[in-house]
C-alpha cells in the first residue's frame, strides 16, 4: 500500500456467504473448514490473516434484542441497535439470509432521540476495550500480519446516522435538518478519536477503515456538495489525527459507484478504497490511470465470474492482476463476499490462478 518493494504481495479475500459455505460443504469442502472463512483469514484457502483491534465502537449497551411477531415466514424483531425489521426465515443458512430484511422503523427521529442515543457512545468507558486487552497489546508487538485500528464494518460519517435513522431519513436530514446533521457527525468524529486514543497509544497499528456503504450501482447517495459541507470536514480532522499517530493507510469500504467523490475522499485524506464492485462499474485499472498513486486499491475481481466457468475466470484474473501488481498499491481479491452460485470447484481453481498470476 505504499508502492514500494515486497516480499511478495498478501493474499486476502473476504470471505463467503453461508449459503455458499453449506453448498462447498456437499461439493466436497471439509464441514470444519466452514466456520473458519472470514474476513480474518481462511488458513484452509492459504488465505492470510488480518487483524481488526477488538474496541467496541458501538451502542453501550446495546438494545434488547425482542421478538415482536412471528409467523411461519417471517419474522418481526427489535434488534441490538434498536431497529425494528422483518426478517425472512427461510434461505438462512450460518446466520445468513437469503434476501435484505426490512426495515420498520428506527431508533433516532429527532434531537430528541439522538440525545438519548448519544448516552449508548460514552467513549470514556473501560469496559469499550476488552478486559485481555493487556495481553493482546503484549501479542500485536510480536505479529507478523497488519492490524487495523477498528473492526471490520465497523463505523463511518455516513453509516452511522443510517444505522441510527436509515438511509432515507439520513439522505433528508442533510436538507430537512442541517443543524441536527453538523452536530451528530460531530459527535461521531469526537467518539471516534477518544474511543480509539488508548488503542493509537498502545500499539502501532497499520491502517484504519471507514466503513460506509454509501454508493449505489451508479453513483453515491450523497452529492459532492453534501459531502463537501458535512462530511469533508470530519474526515479530516479524525484522518489527521490519525496521521498523527502514525497512521498513514485510511481506507473506504464502500459497495456501489463512488467515482464522483474521489477527489473529495483524497482531499479528506483517505488513500485507498475498496472493494470496486464491478457491477456498479469499477475498475481498478481505470483508476490506476486516472488517480496513480494517490489512490491505493484492493478488490475489483468480479465475482460474477466465478459462477460462470474456468476460461471466464482465467480472463477476470488475467485482465486485472498484471498490469496493477508491478505497480504496488493494489491487493486483488473478489469485488464482495462469495456469492452462494459459485461452484466450490470454481473456488479453488479462482485461487489457483489468481496466486500465478500475483506470482507473476
Amino acid at each position: 500500500m505504499h508502492f514500494e518493494p515486497v516480499d511478495r504481495p498478501p493474499n486476502f479475500e473476504m470471505g463467503a456467504w453461508g449459503q455458499a459455505r453449506e453448498r462447498w460443504i456437499g461439493e466436497g469442502m471439509p464441514a470444519q473448514v466452514a466456520d473458519e472463512i472470514s474476513f480474518h483469514g481462511m488458513p484452509f484457502f492459504g488465505i492470510e490473516r488480518r487483524g481488526f483491534c477488538p474496541v467496541n465502537y458501538g451502542m453501550k449497551p446495546p438494545f434488547e434484542q425482542e421478538v415482536l411477531e412471528e409467523d411461519d415466514r417471517h419474522v418481526v424483531l427489535r434488534d441490538s441497535g434498536g431497529i425494528v425489521r422483518r426478517a425472512l426465515k427461510e434461505g438462512t443458512v450460518r446466520g445468513t439470509r437469503a434476501s435484505m430484511d426490512q426495515y420498520l422503523s428506527f431508533p433516532v427521529t429527532d434531537r430528541e432521540s439522538f440525545e438519548r442515543m448519544k448516552t449508548r457512545y460514552d467513549a470514556s468507558d473501560p469496559e469499550r476495550y476488552p478486559a485481555n486487552w493487556p495481553q493482546l497489546v503484549e501479542g500485536y508487538r510480536e505479529r507478523d500480519y497488519p492490524l487495523c485500528l477498528v473492526p471490520n464494518a465497523c463505523i463511518g460519517l455516513y453509516s452511522t446516522p443510517r444505522r441510527w435513522m436509515g438511509t432515507e431519513a439520513t439522505c433528508l436530514m442533510f436538507y430537512d435538518d442541517p443543524g441536527l446533521m453538523h452536530e451528530m457527525l460531530d459527535f461521531i468524529a469526537d467518539f471516534i478519536i477518544e474511543a480509539a486514543a488508548r488503542a493509537l497509544q498502545d500499539v502501532e497499528v497499520d491502517y484504519f477503515n471507514w466503513f460506509e456503504d454509501f454508493a449505489f450501482k451508479t453513483g453515491p447517495l450523497v452529492s459532492p456538495p453534501i459531502f463537501k459541507e458535512f462530511l469533508l470536514p470530519r474526515y479530516k480532522r479524525v484522518n489527521d489525527h490519525l496521521r498523527s499517530h502514525g497512521v498513514d493507510i485510511i481506507l473506504l469500504d464502500s459497495d456501489g459507484n463512488c467515482d464522483v467523490l474521489i477527489p473529495l475522499l483524497l482531499e479528506a485524506g483517505i488513500n485507498g478504497i475498496w472493494p470496486l464492485e464491478v457491477a456498479a462499474g469499477n475498475d481498478p485499472r481505470q483508476l490506476r490511470s486516472e488517480y496513480g498513486h494517490d489512490l491505493t486499491l484492493s478488490g475489483g475481481i468480479d465475482k460474477r465470474a466465478l459462477a460462470r466457468d474456468r476460461k471466464a475466470i482465467e480472463d477476470e484474473v488475467m485482465a486485472k492482476i498484471p498490469p496493477l501488481m508491478p505497480d504496488g498499491g493494489y491487493i486483488p481479491t473478489i469485488d464482495h463476499t462469495v456469492p452462494p452460485d459459485v461452484p466450490y470447484e470454481n473456488f479453488m481453481y479462482y485461487l489457483e490462478v489468481k496466486l500465478k498470476a500475483m506470482e507473476g
